[in-house]
């Protein structure tokens, strides 16, 4: 039973040795997640360092993901204790005084928040559950009222749901952090809370003035405005994370679930992977086994076509990083066998001009029943159009450049191979033996030629 829908798991403490990312990649992690917000720059490289050390031991492509942290706000220090009580209606300030707070006022280190904050405008902190809406702003100072929550907490993070901040996607930090992870040679870097697709572009010009590394750029969709951007996000990144943690705290939870289906939609569209993230199995953080509703979550980011599922603090801290992974592998590949046996009609999204060949390569492996697709691809991208036609067969891709098969990595129904002689002798027989599937039709696509062989 193969698994169609990729994994990427992240790598914290109780998943960083050789042992362990062994055992999660024969387990069914296709790509890892390497947190920027956490670390300094030489302890995230080694974690790079055992990854691909480990792919050249397993002779397998495993890409490699880069999170920034990005603009992650934060309000500063009290004075003598670490929470202050709050009351609903009463006034509170957010200003530049570097002085700590109290249940009155807090230092808000961010003057670019500050001056783009308007009257109406929300603050939510620790996660939305404290709610301020903006009465007055001065020059270094934003006056608020409290609309919900009972008390509030040291350095806690907060979003602004209402708000486009103006400023620049990468901190300083993250400057620092990606000029240190284009020497390791990355398969992604992910960006966070991007706001337009301007945000996409200045982040791949800061790469291509250090780099010729043909690095990816996955957008975080994690804010309201980069919803209601997407097309354009969407257009001009190489990928898309469904970031529902902050998305779910910006915008009404209760949104988050369609939000995910359109952008799935128009990722297919434009040809982009997309991922769905955020506590996909977090019981697993403390328990062996995954609440049911976990497991229908999986499930449905399987059923809905998403290219790939990502987790978090189940595979960082939690118990069994390598039996969460298990688990996850298990509800993927079933749910994958069931989307292909009972396939929905997505004709309809599929209807773009520029898909046409990429549907008739699906549609000809299926009217002939075809046991693969075998594409021989030189930039991935023949490969990824096919991927989002999601044919109900694998697509075996052999490549000639490692990083091109370790970034096909993220694509639903593609299995990857980094092999110079096989795509040289552009061998169809030695790239099917490698998936081990059966003998049949099979659809041959290479540098835009499409044929049909019986193996």
């Amino acid at each position: 039973m193969y698994k169609y829908t990729k994994i990427i798991a992240s790598v914290g403490p109780k998943s960083e040795s050789h042992t362990v990312i062994t055992k999660m990649v024969r387990a069914g992690v296709n790509l890892f997640r390497i947190n920027f917000s956490h670390d300094t720059g030489a302890i995230q490289g080694k974690k790079i360092d055992t990854i691909r050390e480990v792919a050249r031991e397993l002779k397998t492509p495993v890409g490699v993901v880069v999170d920034l942290q990005g603009p992650k706000h934060r309000i500063g220090n009290f004075a003598t204790e670490d929470k202050y009580k709050l009351t609903v209606g009463q006034r509170f300030v957010f200003d530049s005084d570097e002085t700590p707070g109290d249940n009155t006022r807090v230092y808000l280190p961010h003057p670019d928040v500050i001056a783009s904050l308007h009257p109406g405008d929300r603050i939510l902190l620790n996660d939305g559950k404290i709610e301020m809406r903006v009465d007055r702003t001065e020059p270094t100072k934003i006056i608020a009222t409290v609309v919900r929550g009972n008390e509030i907490w040291s350095r806690r993070g907060f979003n602004l749901p209402d708000t486009f901040v103006d400023g620049s996607v990468l901190t300083d930090k993250d400057r620092a952090d990606l000029e240190y992870a284009i020497k390791k040679k990355p398969d992604y870097v992910a960006v966070s809370f991007v706001q337009s697709a301007d945000d996409i572009a200045y982040v791949r010009d800061f790469i291509s003035a250090r780099t010729s590394h043909k690095i990816k750029i996955i957008a975080k969709i994690e804010r309201p405005h980069a919803v209601h951007d997407i097309d354009n996000i969407v257009m001009v990144a190489d990928g898309i994370m469904i970031a529902r943690g902050d998305l779910a705290v910006e915008m009404p939870f209760e949104q988050v679930p369609a939000i995910s289906r359109h952008i799935i939609r128009v990722c297919r569209q434009m040809n982009k992977p997309v991922i769905v993230a955020t506590q996909m199995l977090a019981s697993m953080v403390e328990s062996e086994f995954p609440t049911r509703a976990e497991i229908s979550d999986v499930a449905n980011a399987a059923y809905l076509r998403a290219d790939s599922v990502m987790t978090s603090e189940e595979t960082t801290i939690g118990i069994n990083p390598v039996h969460t992974v298990e688990t996850m592998s298990r509800i993927l590949s079933y749910a994958d066998m069931d989307t292909i046996a009972n396939p929905y009609d997505w004709s309809r999204i599929d209807n773009v001009p520029e898909n046409n060949w990429s549907r008739s390569v699906a549609s000809m492996a299926h009217l002939n029943n075809a046991s693969a697709i075998v594409v021989f691809d030189r930039d991935g991208i023949a490969t990824t159009e096919i991927s989002c036609r999601r044919p109900d067969m694998p697509i075996i891709a052999v490549c000639n450049d490692e990083i091109i098969a370790n970034q096909l990595c993220i694509n639903r129904g593609v299995f990857p191979i980094f092999d110079t002689e096989i795509f040289g002798r552009r061998d169809t027989d030695a790239a099917v033996k490698t998936l081990k599937i059966k003998i049949g039709n099979v659809v041959i696509v290479d540098d835009g030629t499409i044929s049909l062989r019986e193996l």
